[in-house]
């Protein structure tokens, strides 16, 4: 991992700020619990199947731009690892549907600032130069967009992929618990020991649970 990859996810993990972000929105439960599997998630475990609203196109660029917003590393799970595309997908079926249009105009805009930029597409461009495009996009400075502007899908898939990252497993995304496990937060525990209540050390302790877990029971 580059430190420029580093200090994206340091910036990332940094936003999260106590429950409000793993908590997500409250919106998202009766619609995660109908469309999310019970292995948290799935949508686009198979490359052959479509996701619940996005196409494959689509869901591929939106998984490369998430990735590089959140790179995993060896040890440090990324927005691949977490399931943020599955979480985004379940959404835009769900509880975002007012932003499915947004979104299919902001990934058209995508691909035709890359197309003129580089004349290739999101996905076939090296980690390079998908920042590039990336940054380009957080100044509001790609061309191709029009509705949507740049800045505005920019900051959006940046929200949407924290969520993806932090949120309870129910919605779709933090598969396994990867975001938790990287912030240290316990989930739902039976218990707190005097010593946990003391330290200051991440808590990685198992077992963790969530709203899924706690529906069953």
């Amino acid at each position: 991992m580059t430190k420029h990859d580093e200090s994206r996810r340091a910036f990332l993990v940094g936003t999260v700020a106590g429950a409000g972000a793993v908590a997500a929105g409250q919106g998202l439960v009766r619609e995660a619990e109908a469309q999310t599997p019970d292995h948290h998630g799935g949508a686009h475990e198979s490359g052959d199947k479509l996701g619940a609203f996005l196409n494959q196109d689509d869901a591929a660029a939106i998984e490369a731009f998430t990735e590089r917003l959140m790179p995993g590393a060896p040890g440090k799970p990324g927005a691949r690892d977490a399931g943020v595309l599955n979480y985004i997908d379940l959404a835009l079926a769900g509880a975002y549907a007012d932003l499915q249009d947004f979104y299919r105009r902001g990934c058209v805009g995508l691909e035709a600032h890359c197309q003129g930029a580089h004349k290739k597409s999101f996905v076939q461009l090296s980690a390079a130069e998908q920042d590039d495009v990336i940054r380009a996009m957080e100044q509001n400075k790609a061309a191709g967009f029009t509705w949507p502007t740049a800045q505005a899908f920019f900051n959006t898939l940046r929200t949407h992929t924290i969520e993806g990252m932090f949120a309870d497993p129910v919605y779709g995304g933090n598969k396994d618990f990867a975001g938790w496990r990287l912030v240290g937060f316990p989930g739902a525990q039976p218990a707190f020991t005097e010593a946990d209540m003391k330290s200051k050390e991440a808590f990685t302790r198992l077992p963790m649970a969530g709203l899924q877990a706690k529906a069953r029971s």
